[in-house]
C-alpha cells in the first residue's frame, strides 16, 4: 500500500487516479500514523511553501522515522520544494530538511510561473527516470531547488537556467513537474517509483 499524504493539498485526486490507472492502490492518509503502514509515501503539493508547510509539519516526526527506516519516499510538485530546509518564498519557515538546501525564486526578466510542457535531462542513472531521458512533463513553479550537495540531482530542466527538476538520495525522491498531469511520461514515472517497492 501507497500512503498518499492528505494534508489539503489540491492536487491529491488526480494523483489518486493516476495511481488507479496502474492499477495499483493508494490510501489517503489524514495522520501521521497512517505512514507506518505504507510501504511508500507520497507527499503531493500545490501553492504557497509556506501554507503547505503548516500542513505538512504534523507529519515531519513520521516522515523522518519512516524515510530513517528506508521507505521509498516520492515528493511531487511543492514535494520537492519541502524536502529541502526551506525556500525565499516563506523565509523562516523550515521545510522537512530531508535534503540540505533552499528553494530560489526563478529570477527578474522570466515569466513566472514556469509553466506548461518541458523536458528533463537525465543526469545521473536512476531507476526512477529509467526511459524517461529527454521526455517532456507538465511544469507549474516560480521557485526551484537549489541542493547543497549537486550529486542528489538526477536531472535538471532549462528555463533560463539550469534547474534540478528531479532530486533522489537513497529512498528519497522528488520531482518538480506534476507526474499526475504529464500524460503516459508521469505513467512510466509512477511505474518506475512502484518497481522499486
Amino acid at each position: 500500500m501507497i500512503a498518499l499524504i492528505d494534508y489539503g493539498a489540491g492536487n491529491v485526486r488526480s494523483i489518486e487516479n493516476a495511481f488507479k490507472k496502474l492499477g495499483v492502490e493508494v490510501k489517503l492518509t489524514q495522520k501521521p500514523s497512517g505512514l507506518k503502514k505504507a510501504d511508500a509515501i507520497i507527499l503531493p503539493g500545490v501553492g504557497n511553501f509556506g501554507d503547505a508547510m503548516k500542513g505538512i509539519g504534523r507529519y515531519r516526526k513520521a516522515i523522518e522515522a519512516e524515510v530513517s527506516a528506508g521507505k521509498p519516499f516520492l515528493g511531487l510538485c511543492l514535494g520537492i520544494q519541502a524536502v529541502f530546509d526551506g525556500s525565499e518564498e516563506a523565509p523562516g519557515v523550515k521545510g522537512l530538511g530531508l535534503l540540505r538546501g533552499e528553494c530560489r525564486k526563478f529570477t527578474a526578466g522570466l515569466k513566472v510561473p514556469h509553466m506548461g510542457w518541458n523536458t528533463i535531462e537525465a543526469v545521473k542513472d536512476t531507476p526512477l527516470l529509467r526511459g524517461l531521458d529527454k521526455k517532456f512533463f507538465y511544469f507549474v513553479h516560480s521557485y526551484y531547488p537549489v541542493p547543497e550537495d549537486n550529486s542528489v540531482v538526477a536531472a535538471s530542466t532549462e528555463y533560463g537556467i539550469k534547474f534540478p527538476s528531479v532530486v533522489v538520495k537513497d529512498n528519497v525522491m522528488a520531482t518538480q513537474f506534476h507526474p499526475e498531469k504529464s500524460g503516459v511520461n508521469g505513467l512510466r514515472l509512477l511505474e518506475n517509483f512502484i518497481s522499486l517497492l
